[in-house]
């Protein structure tokens, strides 16, 4: 039920963030600062950082630095070192029949922008698109998700402790307050979560003509081939999958494996497994729970029926859900849709074709791993699959890197972000020609002689 007073609320922050998206000029030296601001807004406040993650997610603070905490400020320094050189203006030579003259494109803040995160990344996921959005001079609102309830409440208090509150708002709202939200004007959304939140959102904001950045999620495939170094493999292959309880959106959702190679990896996935979590993943402090009860009986659901290799405990009084290792083929239930939990369908094929011929059967995944040792087999899955990312011999480590884009693809998302990807995302880019008045050449006015058709020709 929405409370009573959040539609004043929202009018309120809404068009006092439109109002200044409108009149305020927001040069370098305001996003500098913005920065700045935000840098120490998670310098001061680590320790809160970690203990709201700690609350809604279980997540190990080495968790909270390396995947939250760490990843904004490597966007934050990034934006500083870089924010100049991306706000220049770029020149290009103008063509022939534009002489004299020259040719730039400017890019300018788009306004208002909403920004709506996601629980199971609930820092990183709502302000590194933040970054972005400043670094672009815009007026932002921050929704964070409801489902992080700890993590919400602590962004509440520290955003406009921190932030130019006329240009940076903040506020809570569950699925209701949400659809009001998004009825508003905004100059550019951008969303994190699943499809079907985001087809809503697409569709709203289809509505007022506003373009949107989906960054939403898909199974993505994790290929190990026969000369793959299969210890190295099961080791980043289990760290990726199981970090946050498998509650990522770049996580291997299954593994293809040649036959020759499955006993083994399923070993190595075994005791990688036994090595960062010990015999009880349950009582150890770093391994995540489900976020929620939905949640929970979702991947239990998905879980039954399935042949187990390895783990299968779970206690829905603590959200307990342990490292799952299932054998699969791919009409198995579980593989219709994103698992996003710890369970990790192996499924044995022989053929490099006939893996790719499966991946390409399914929407466009958000990533693709692949693991050989072979420059031919790496190159053959690269060119003849799509996807919003990929990483050969490793998993999820593309995701952070400031200097190259990240998004999906297809059914995976739309647009992408970090560096001056992001930058660029939250900008227009205006095309300027400038030209001289010292000459004024008669060939473009009519009338449309044969001599200017074939001196226009000659143009082209």
């Amino acid at each position: 039920m929405i409370a009573a007073d959040f539609a004043t609320r929202l009018d309120k922050i809404h068009g006092d963030l439109a109002a200044g998206a409108r009149v305020n000029s927001r040069g370098y030296d305001w996003r500098m600062d913005q920065l700045r601001a935000l840098r120490r807004l998670f310098t001061e406040n680590e320790d809160a950082v970690c203990e709201a993650l700690r609350k809604d997610l279980n997540k190990p603070r080495f968790e909270c630095v390396a995947t939250e905490h760490g990843v904004v400020l490597s966007e934050i320094e990034d934006a500083l070192k870089n924010l100049r050189a991306w706000m220049n203006p770029r020149r290009y030579f103008a063509p022939l029949y534009n002489q004299p003259g020259s040719c730039e494109v400017r890019y300018d803040s788009l306004g208002l922008a909403l920004i709506i995160g996601a629980w199971n990344y609930p820092i990183n996921l709502l302000l590194a698109p933040l970054v972005a959005a400043i670094a672009g001079g815009n007026s932002v609102l921050l929704k964070p998700s409801e489902l992080a309830d700890a993590t919400a409440k602590l962004l509440v208090r520290l955003i406009p402790k921190y932030m130019d509150p006329a240009s940076i708002g903040i506020i809570e709202a569950g699925p209701e307050e949400t659809s009001l939200i998004l009825d508003k004007k905004f100059d550019t959304i951008f969303y994190t979560g699943s499809g079907h939140v985001g087809k809503i959102v697409m569709t709203k904001a289809a509505a007022q003509l506003t373009p949107v950045t989906l960054e939403l999620g898909g199974k993505s495939p994790c290929v190990v081939t026969a000369d793959a170094d299969l210890k190295v493999a099961a080791k980043r292959i289990a760290w990726g999958k199981f970090m946050n309880a498998g509650q990522t959106c770049v996580a291997p959702d299954y593994v293809i494996v040649q036959p020759a190679a499955k006993a083994r990896l399923v070993a190595e996935l075994k005791a990688a497994l036994l090595e960062f979590y010990g015999a009880n993943p349950e009582a150890t402090p770093d391994y995540c729970r489900i976020v929620n009860e939905r949640n929970f009986d979702r991947l239990k659901g998905l879980m039954d029926g399935e042949k187990i290799l390895h783990g299968g405990q779970a206690k829905r009084e603590t959200l307990y859900m342990g490292p799952t290792l299932l054998d699969c083929t791919f009409a198995s239930p579980i593989m219709k849709d994103e698992i996003f939990g710890p369970l990790l369908p192996i499924v044995e094929m022989e053929s490099t074709s006939e893996m790719v011929e499966a991946i390409n059967k399914r929407d466009r995944p958000l990533a693709l791993y692949v693991f050989s040792g072979d420059k031919a087999t790496q190159e053959k899955f690269l060119r003849e699959t799509t996807s919003g990312g990929a990483c050969i011999n490793d998993v999820v480590m593309h995701m952070p890197v400031a200097s190259i884009p990240f998004g999906g693809v297809g059914a995976s998302g739309m647009g992408h972000y970090h560096g001056i990807y992001g930058f660029r995302t939250f900008t227009h880019s205006k095309a300027v020609l400038r030209k001289a008045t010292w000459i004024d050449l008669s060939l473009r006015y009519a009338p449309y002689t044969p001599s200017k058709i074939k001196w226009l020709k000659r143009l082209f």
